[in-house]
């Protein structure tokens, strides 16, 4: 039968089943289609920590959401129009989350009255009337897969593991999405195993026939390509596009880069994908604890390289001591925290901004670093490009402050021209640079950078370590007044890195509302902003990407509205900072849950702060 194809501007969809449902396979896969299609797209994976969560149960949901347009877009969406529901687990747990009216595929082969009792369900939600405000679509998905697969000689285990590639081919039809990359994609990854590849192109086709064929949709959707600026996109995770950002570093430094790191989850993708490009002089070291693998990188700056380690959470403790020496030594050292919920374990595979204090004052002494945090997973590219350009002109160690939903969420992301990438080349030292003598810590008068002088270098044997250095000499040094000279050297290096202003986007020039940011709270709160304006709200908006030392600007911005709104996931740490600095009032709006801020939310509290007026 003809089906009808209406038009949208945009759509949320939410793939939801348990962690070995294949859902965050499902999902990007579904964004790799939709990012081929030219719709701009924002996602948010969301999984458990444990590797193998109890089957069928709450606690072992594994989600994936997708926004898509065919616009500009800033989030990975408030609420889903469509929940992709695996089983009673997934549809439990996401049901809250899901707008009257939305439309809710559910496998019903997994409604067993087992699989309804592991999540306090006495009757299927499907056949009484507790699901009448959403639109339900029953479809056995498990079992048309297992028949689509019949007479391919793999068994029944194996079939009903395909079942998440039927969903995707029911959506991809659903919703007009390019098919060729993704049955690419299958070949590539089975092909050692050439029957399981085929098995699941199958059951991915068999999906898309069925969309087709089935009077269950008798609608499906379009949403066009979104117009964006000329040039060649590819769709990037924050962690790739941080790897990314390393290698132009590396690059764009005349160093070779090396990465001293140990897995830890949200962090762990950015060892992974840096160890594929050892063509680049990459070299990856995958250490045996965090104290090693920072101390690893530590030593690589000391021999001339470009030194990185990464980590997240309780792994940035353990890493606090060789930061503090990479203080004294005065050595470049970029340490990428992909922030995630605490304290100690907490909720690993979920997002907080809850180390900015950490980051600022987690060491012994008086032992000042540089903080840069990115706003979106592309700009985790120029954000670690900008760590490295500090961290080289200022021998510091710099920390990169991610988290985990820039990490694990991704988007669109302009390919930039390697020749718009700033030079960020520095030269070692190679002589005297005090007549005859060489004095390791002669500052440049410009920087407050002592040199870089690699070991081995013939006439450069200069003491490293710990211990106080008097200034000029690099002697140890006990001596009061030094290392009060030395101390207060240290910390007008890094309130002397150049920063550029903080920009404001108020776009009539006299709301009296600012609402500041940090790090991924960017699009939730644009996306607010632009809710406020709509409804004829004025409010303006900034966002911090330097945290130390903050832009030259920065007081005189907040200084210049009547109230300034600081949303953060954490209980106000940059809010505190702000307060103490500059004595301004900011109104702090905290939420600590492992999840970004929704639109809706902050558009709401920006409306209560312009009423408040």
């Amino acid at each position: 039968m003809a089906k009808q194809v209406q038009q949208l501007d945009r759509v949320i969809i939410r793939f939801a089943g348990d962690s070995g449902d294949g859902m965050q396979l499902t999902g990007d896969r579904f964004t790799a289609e939709t990012a081929e299609f030219g719709n701009d797209l924002s996602t948010l994976p969301n999984f458990p920590a444990e590797i193998r969560a109890p089957a069928g149960t709450l606690p072992g949901v594994s989600s994936f959401q997708l926004h898509f347009a065919d616009h500009d877009i800033l989030t990975p969406g408030d609420a889903p129009n469509v929940l992709v529901a695996m089983n009673p687990a997934a549809l439990k747990a996401n049901l809250g989350d899901l707008p009257r009216g939305a439309d809710i595929i559910a496998n019903t082969d997994e409604f067993t009255k087992r699989n309804l009792s592991k999540v306090g369900y006495s009757v299927s939600p499907i056949d009484d009337d507790s699901l009448s405000e959403w639109r339900v679509h029953a479809v056995p998905l498990t079992s048309l897969t297992v028949r689509a697969l019949d007479g391919l000689g793999i068994s029944k285990k194996d079939a009903e593991r395909a079942k998440n590639m039927f969903a995707l081919g029911l959506l991809s039809w659903l919703y007009h999405r390019p098919t060729e990359a993704t049955i690419k994609f299958l070949e590539s990854k089975f092909a050692k195993k050439p029957d399981i590849a085929k098995a699941n192109i199958v059951a991915f086709q068999a999906g898309w026939n069925y969309g087709e064929t089935t009077e269950s949709f008798s609608v499906s959707y379009e949403i066009k390509p979104a117009r964006l600026a000329p040039g060649i996109y590819r769709n990037i995770s924050g962690n790739q596009a941080l790897a990314y950002g390393l290698i132009a570093a590396s690059v764009q430094s005349k160093l070779p880069l090396f990465l001293g790191s140990y897995p830890i989850t949200p962090a762990s993708d950015i060892l992974h994908e840096l160890s594929k490009h050892k063509r680049f002089g990459i070299r990856t070291f995958q250490a045996e604890d965090e104290i090693a693998g920072v101390a690893a990188a530590l030593g690589a700056s000391f021999g001339g390289a470009l030194g990185v380690t990464t980590t997240s959470g309780p792994g940035v403790l353990l890493k606090a001591e060789t930061v503090g020496l990479a203080v004294a030594t005065e050595l470049p050292l970029i340490l990428v925290d992909v922030q995630r919920a605490g304290p100690s374990t907490g909720m690993p595979t979920k997002t907080e901004q809850t180390d900015l204090l950490m980051a600022m004052f987690g060491r012994n002494g008086e032992s000042p670093v540089p903080i840069v945090a990115p706003s979106t997973p592309s700009d985790c590219f120029h954000s670690a490009i900008e760590a490295a350009r500090i961290a080289v002109k200022y021998r510091t160690p710099v920390i990169l402050l991610s988290d985990g939903y820039l990490a694990n969420g991704s988007e669109p992301w302009q390919l930039p021209d390697v020749a718009d990438l700033p030079d960020i080349s520095t030269e070692f030292a190679s002589g005297p640079n005090d007549g005859e003598n060489f004095l390791p810590f002669k500052r440049d008068p410009a920087t407050l950078a002592r040199p870089w002088a690699v070991p081995g270098t013939a006439g450069l044997e200069h003491r490293i370590g710990g211990i106080e250095k008097a200034d000029g000499t690099g002697n140890i040094s006990y001596d009061p007044n030094n290392h009060d000279l030395m101390v207060r050297l240290r910390q007008a290096k890094i309130d002397g890195v150049d920063v550029p202003d903080l920009e404001v986007d108020d776009p009539d020039g006299d709301a009296r509302v600012l609402v500041l940011g940090w790090g991924s709270t960017y699009g939730p709160i644009a996306a607010a902003a632009r809710r406020v304006r709509r409804a004829g709200g004025k409010v303006a908006q900034a966002h911090l990407r330097h945290l130390n030392p903050l832009p030259a600007n920065t007081g005189e911005v907040l200084r210049s509205y009547d109230k300034v709104l600081l949303p953060e996931i954490n209980l106000g740490q940059l809010a505190l900072l702000l307060r103490a600095r500059f004595l301004v009032d900011i109104i702090s709006y905290n939420r600590v849950r492992g999840l970004p801020f929704k639109a809706e939310e902050l558009a709401g509290v920006i409306q209560d702060v312009i009423e408040s007026e």
